[in-house]
């Protein structure tokens, strides 16, 4: 009977246990939500993350750059391009802090192109599109050149093929962005890539000081000036820096817009070397694979090859030559932001200096800089010879 009398225990409703727990979890998720980082927080961090990374090297090059501006004015024999090379590379060789390098890479590229883009708002479209056209002739001579002097001289001194050609390439078209859109193509080795701009480096510094000097000394006018330093000096930097120093020198900005303008033409011829050299790649591998060499493919990227600044200056020559007189904009505002723009390569070329190791460079051996060195001594030649030919002095 006490049995009987005993109190049933209530019975569990596992419905009602179940929604409790799904409203649980769904505060749970929805305090989580709240507590993740929206898109727009997302992409804010991601720019402070950015600007965290480049910000210390910017600033080093900056307070390299802004001494070197200055005595470039007072000195404007060597002008400030110069200044800041030799700062950099001076600085370069004590040893620095891994954090600097981001924004140090930063400076030399993204900069430097940036200032060539603020180069095209001081120029005149038409005037772009007539020295680009009459420099076409110099510059496959040149190209052609370099790389057939870059062939015989692997085969001489026994250098690595793809040390040989990205030597090659660097001298011809557009020193290391050439050699970065190069290397992958060519399955280059870290190393062989390392050697090849350290060659590149070590003599568009030597460019940027003597072609100058060398310039005066053979009577050079401003136009033939900024077409020999646009086809026989390898790197878009240091061709914009002997340009620069020329103005300084003269007082005229005609060669560093020529240089600038030809150089430019030069760089588009990224996309063909690469184009065929994936060509040949992509014969090579499908050829070792039929021999049961099992070869990887590879894939070729036109968008990563492709100089997009060089439309950006177009597009600013464009800006200057049909919109700001339309917009009554003077000259003054195309001379500020040319300005803007040749400060920026001062920028650059502190960058230029900081990243040149000449420790490193000498290590790499005395074959690959023989290498480079006639490359560009022929070069050099090579594009005196065709204005003379042509009669453009």
């Amino acid at each position: 009977m006490e049995e009987q009398r005993e109190e049933k225990q209530p019975e569990s409703f596992p419905a009602e246990d179940e929604s409790a727990a799904a409203a649980s979890e769904e505060c749970t998720t929805a305090d989580t939500n709240l507590n993740e980082p929206s898109k727009a927080g997302k992409f804010f961090n991601k720019v402070l993350d950015t600007v965290k990374s480049i910000a210390p090297g910017l600033l080093l090059c900056a307070v390299i750059a802004v001494p070197a501006w200055f005595l470039g004015k007072l000195v404007p024999v060597i002008g400030s391009a110069i200044f800041a090379i030799v700062f950099g590379m001076i600085i370069a060789f004590f040893k620095r802090p891994k954090w600097l390098e981001g924004g140090i890479k930063f400076t030399s590229k993204k900069i430097l192109q940036t200032s060539i883009v603020f180069l095209g708002f001081g120029m005149n479209f038409i005037t772009v599109l007539e020295v680009g056209g009459n420099s076409l002739l110099i510059i496959l001579s040149t190209i052609t050149t370099s790389l057939v002097m870059a062939f015989l001289m692997a085969k001489i001194l026994k250098l690595p093929s793809n040390t040989a050609t990205l030597v090659g390439v660097g001298s011809s078209i557009c020193g290391g962005s050439a050699i970065a859109a190069t290397a992958p193509v060519i399955r280059a080795k870290d190393s062989e890539v390392a050697t090849s701009i350290s060659v590149i480096f070590l003599f568009n510094v030597i460019a940027a000081f003597t072609f100058p000097a060398i310039g005066q000394a053979l009577g050079m006018s401003d136009t033939g000036f900024g077409m020999w330093a646009g086809t026989a000096i390898n790197d878009t930097s240091s061709v914009v820096a002997a340009g620069q120093s020329w103005e300084s020198m003269t007082g005229s900005d005609v060669a560093l817009q020529y240089a600038t303008i030809v150089k430019l033409t030069r760089t588009l011829a990224i996309i063909p070397i690469t184009l065929a050299l994936a060509i040949f790649q992509l014969v090579k591998a499908k050829k070792s694979a039929k021999n049961g060499g099992g070869e990887e493919g590879f894939t070729f990227s036109f968008v990563k090859v492709f100089p997009w600044f060089v439309i950006f200056f177009l597009v600013a020559a464009v800006v200057n030559t049909w919109l700001f007189p339309v917009l009554h904009i003077g000259g003054n505002v195309s001379s500020f932001l040319s300005d803007v723009g040749k400060f920026m390569i001062t920028l650059a070329m502190a960058a230029i200096g900081l990243n040149t190791n000449v420790v490193k460079l000498v290590k790499s051996g005395w074959k690959p800089i023989l290498s480079g060195l006639v490359c560009w001594i022929t070069i050099a030649l090579v594009s005196i010879g065709v204005q003379l030919a042509l009669g453009m002095w």
